[in-house]
């Protein structure tokens, strides 16, 4: 039987997804830019079994494998399905996955998890040569929207779609992830300050569906369209200056719409805060440092490779901060030769 491992990165988004117009199919209200990662990935390795279940294994803190929770073996078994639907295969996966950064706390860990189950699964079929624009749908279907990202490196897009079209078909068939630039476009920086490492209280999908109940989610995106194409620019020019001040926008907005949700989410913490106040006085001082969060307590601080010693010593001295991990752009997921088992 055929057995495939991945490793798969998550994604820093500089514009976000916050919303959807199709939850179920993940399909955005609006476009998304992000970087992707080099250091925090998951790796998957994934066989086919002769027998009638899938077995899903996860790794544990002592380093050795266990059954996942309900909800999340339900979620994998979910994609399993959607992918030998895809395949017109029915053949049973062994599933394991491990991550080396901590899972659920508002650092991707489902984008790469997911993008790393849709390659290693895909591969085990015989179908790891399928093209990109394919698997990324496909690992976009897995309700992890942002997995569709993953699947490329460097500087990423995804696209919202045919937004104008009543015809969902036509809307999903659009909404695939697009490389903007590689990875040497841009030597970008990531020094990331853990806070919390605990699973959040509430999920993502929880707040996408959550999020048109803000009254501030409809300006968010009519402010989206000037946002996207500085972004887009900034990584043209490799301009941190024009970067910066758009992704720290995107973040307060992104955090404000949730607040303002009904019922609203609270996903910062004190050490949010203090390493927000910890960004500004490092920019009062002359570094180059801007701060971004997906939907989490964690803080992505994005500076130049000159910047980042500064930047993760100054995180560090926090006492909010319980580790900082230093990360930057990266090349996208990678096959790897040697099994979780």
């Amino acid at each position: 039987m055929s057995k495939t491992t991945v490793s798969a990165p998550a994604n820093i988004a500089f514009v976000k997804y916050w919303g959807a117009r199709d939850l179920e199919r993940a399909l955005p209200m609006n476009p998304s830019i992000s970087m992707t990662l080099d250091e925090c990935v998951t790796q998957c390795t994934a066989e086919l079994l002769d027998g009638d279940k899938d077995e899903i294994w996860i790794s544990e803190p002592d380093g050795g494998f266990g059954s996942p929770e309900p909800e999340f073996a339900r979620r994998m078994t979910d994609h399993l399905d959607r992918i030998r639907q895809w395949a017109g295969r029915v053949e049973r996966f062994r599933i394991a996955t491990r991550n080396n950064f901590p899972g659920a706390a508002g650092l991707a860990s489902s984008a790469s998890g997911f993008a790393a189950l849709t390659l290693a699964a895909a591969g085990a079929l015989g179908k790891g040569d399928t093209p990109v624009d394919e698997l990324s749908r496909l690992a976009r279907r897995s309700g992890s929207g942002s997995a569709a990202r993953s699947l490329l490196g460097g500087f990423v897009e995804w696209p919202a779609g045919a937004t104008d079209s009543s015809d969902s078909t036509i809307a999903e068939e659009h909404s695939h992830a697009v490389q903007l630039a590689d990875a040497t476009q841009w030597e970008l920086r990531d020094v990331i300050a853990v806070v919390e490492i605990g699973p959040k209280v509430v999920s993502s999908r929880e707040g996408h569906q959550r999020a048109p109940t803000s009254p501030y989610y409809t300006q968010r995106q009519k402010l989206l369209p000037a946002r996207l194409e500085k972004v887009r620019r900034a990584i043209e020019k490799a301009d941190l200056s024009l970067l910066g001040p758009v992704i720290e926008e995107e973040a307060v907005d992104l955090h404000l719409i949730a607040m303002s949700s009904q019922p609203p989410i609270f996903y910062w913490s004190p050490g949010t805060v203090a390493v927000l106040r910890a960004v500004r006085e490092l920019r009062q001082e002359g570094l180059d440092a801007w701060a971004t969060m997906d939907a989490g307590a964690n803080v992505h601080v994005i500076c130049d490779a000159d910047s980042e010693d500064d930047v993760a010593e100054r995180l560090e001295d926090l006492p909010a901060v319980g580790f900082v991990i230093r990360d930057g752009v990266g090349d996208g997921p990678e096959t790897e030769h040697q099994h979780l088992f």
